[in-house]
């Protein structure tokens, strides 16, 4: 005997309706791929450690020139050219 599919309810068309977009909201707040940890979760420091540095890091984004901050794909905010932390990546020669 073949069985066919059972119509939506009203009921379970009404609950979709509420729940997708509640759903939707919930993963598109949820953890980003591009998040940033903090300055002190990385151990950022504005000060290089054992001739590592910023500006040598794959991560850091250069500010206006090679002395201004830039900023970081890793850590949030403001970084020193000259700072360094946990995430040092050091650029390929």
């Amino acid at each position: 005997m073949i069985q066919r599919p059972r119509p939506f309810s009203r009921r379970a068309f009404i609950g979709g309706v509420v729940v997708l977009p509640a759903l939707a909201g919930l993963l598109s707040t949820g953890a980003r791929a591009d998040a940033k940890s903090s300055p002190e979760a990385m151990h950022y420091q504005t000060s290089p450690k054992d001739g590592m540095q910023c500006s040598g890091c794959n991560f850091f984004i250069p500010g206006k020139d090679a002395t201004s901050d830039g900023s970081c794909k890793v850590v949030d905010g403001t970084i020193s050219p000259h700072g360094y932390c946990i995430a040092y990546n050091a650029k390929s020669s």
